[in-house]
């Protein structure tokens, strides 16, 4: 297959991306390893002894960073709907975020432990309908927002990926309706094209424990793209990290 002036484009950006290059010489599975460790640097995030979770993990750049920096103390677990390879001090397990038995599993694997952290880089399939796709990403960091809601240390933290658009603003409302602090963060690894920002939720307010199922894990996807929906298995495919970005 032929390959158009666009994909030559992107392959050529990709190749010659100093993060991509500073990846390969330092051992990191994906440029997006530098996103995390800029945000942990200032905010430091991870803290040996204590438990991360890592949806949307594929191909291991994010839980990479974290096992190194937790330097054998603590737990890394892993969650994506992709196959990845494994990573010394990460547990990884393949599944649908959005499915109930994989979060049931998740929570097994836990065994009662609260998480410190939870870092989420889950991206969907991009269907090319902006307004459906933007839907899907609000869905996803939902989700884990509401995994926060029921796991996550009094005074723990979560990192988020989100693109600016459609459903941003009541996102980034509820974000601060459930912690003490949430900041934006746009690290320099991040592409200046790319919509892509992160917002970091830290500390639980008291009231965030006594609500019910996140408002945003049971939003409408709009169906534009024949793919409608209530409940965590709505939008089939579409729970997985975005690849080496």
């Amino acid at each position: 297959m032929k390959r158009t002036r666009t994909s030559k484009a992107w392959m050529h950006e990709h190749v010659t991306d100093p993060y991509v290059q500073r990846a390969r010489a330092d051992g990191y599975r994906s440029r997006a390893s530098y996103k995390l460790m800029e945000i942990d640097d200032r905010d430091h995030l991870i803290r040996p002894g204590g438990t991360i979770v890592d949806l949307g993990a594929a191909p291991g750049g994010w839980s990479q960073v974290a096992a190194r920096r937790m330097q054998g103390k603590g737990r890394v677990l892993a969650l994506d709907l992709l196959e990845m390879d494994g990573l010394a001090g990460v547990q990884f397990m393949q599944g649908d975020f959005r499915e109930d038995r994989v979060l049931e599993q998740l929570e097994n694997l836990l065994a009662g432990e609260r998480v410190g952290l939870v870092l989420s880089d889950m991206s969907p399939n991009i269907s090319g309908v902006p307004l459906s796709d933007q839907a899907r990403i609000v869905h996803l960091a939902g989700l884990g927002l509401d995994f926060c809601r029921r796991w996550l240390e009094p005074e723990g933290a979560f990192l988020v990926k989100v693109f600016q658009g459609y459903g941003y603003d009541d996102f980034a409302r509820e974000m601060k309706s459930v912690f003490k602090q949430v900041a934006t963060r746009k690290p320099e690894a991040s592409r200046d094209r790319s919509a892509e920002v992160y917002l970091l939720g830290k500390g639980l307010k008291e009231t965030a424990l006594d609500k019910s199922a996140a408002r945003f894990s049971s939003t409408v996807i709009p169906d534009k793209a024949g793919m409608t929906g209530k409940n965590r298995t709505m939008a089939r495919g579409a729970a997985q990290c975005d690849g080496p970005e």
